[in-house]
């Protein structure tokens, strides 16, 4: 038998997935001196090398590839077996991240876990609120909340909700500007949208259906950003209606030709599905969408 131990197999996965030592050792909550330790500690015990070093980070070797879904699956059963056999199968305690889109996550879950917090007080929650890219596979978050449906994966993917989106702006915008009667009208106005090469979803790429002709004034990756930016009178923009539908500083544009739909999809790694804090997690999301959907519906 290979002489190396499970917490060896533990810094491996935390290099494997962040590929930088100091990413791994704040996730593992350990120095990067001891993490570097386990790693040697491990390819010594296998006799193999499992990464190559570089000053842009850690990257797998053939060896490290071959030995990654070995240890995922003993890292599955280990979660398993705490939950099971340790005695937390059912008890909601321990943490929690859950990776969601910036507006969804700041503006309509961070006011209302708080709840979830105070009922199961061993619980910690981590809201990572941002227009990025999470990957379950290298454990960027337990539970995510993503505008695109993932393709493949160990994941059990569900639809959370449709969600309506309307085109609005500031009466500071549109007083000193001609009407705004018909699409035709859109032309050569200002737009508050999202940087183009910064967008990891096609999803959100409004502009491009909504004015294709508009020019931009101010883009931004943070859609709260946008809206304080639209509010304080710099353009027209296409807005969530849980964001901006019950807004009165702001005037919608358009109602009748312009309203598009789009999904929120909740997704969870296989593996931690059934754990008791993840289940209690994603219950409180569905619940809370469910018991105000038609914050997320334009009238």
């Amino acid at each position: 038998m290979a002489d190396f131990d499970w917490n060896d197999l533990r810094a491996f996965l935390a290099v494997a997935r962040t590929g930088r030592l100091t990413a791994a050792a704040a996730r593992l909550g350990l120095d990067h001196s001891t993490l570097s330790r386990r790693i040697a500690g491990l390819e010594q015990g296998l006799k193999a090398k499992l990464f190559d070093r570089s000053p842009t980070g850690y990257t797998l070797t053939d060896d490290g590839a071959r030995l990654l879904p070995m240890a995922e699956e003993m890292e599955r059963l280990a979660i398993g077996a705490g939950e099971a056999v340790g005695g937390t199968a059912a008890s909601v305690e321990g943490v929690v991240r859950i990776g969601s889109p910036e507006g969804f996550g700041s503006w309509f879950l961070a006011p209302r876990i708080a709840a979830l917090t105070e009922t199961y007080p061993q619980l910690r929650l981590q809201l990572v609120a941002a227009s990025a890219l999470f990957s379950l596979s290298k454990r960027d978050a337990d539970i995510l909340v993503s505008v695109s449906r993932p393709q493949d994966g160990r994941l059990t993917v569900s639809r959370l909700i449709d969600y309506d989106l309307g085109l609005y702006a500031a009466p500071a915008y549109l007083a000193p500007r001609p009407p705004i009667a018909a699409p035709a009208d859109l032309r050569g106005h200002r737009f508050v949208t999202y940087i183009e090469d910064l967008l990891h979803f096609p999803e959100l790429d409004f502009i491009r259906q909504v004015a294709p002709e508009g020019c931009t004034a101010l883009e931004s990756s943070n859609l709260v950003a946008q809206l304080r930016a639209t509010l304080a009178g710099a353009g027209l923009c296409v807005l969530p209606a849980f964001l901006a539908a019950g807004d009165p500083r702001l005037v919608r544009i358009l109602p009748d030709q312009v309203t598009l739909t789009r999904s929120l999809w909740l997704i969870v790694h296989q593996d931690l599905a059934e754990l008791a804090r993840v289940k209690a997690v994603v219950r409180f999301i569905r619940e809370a969408v469910e018991a105000e959907r038609a914050l997320f519906k334009l009238g």
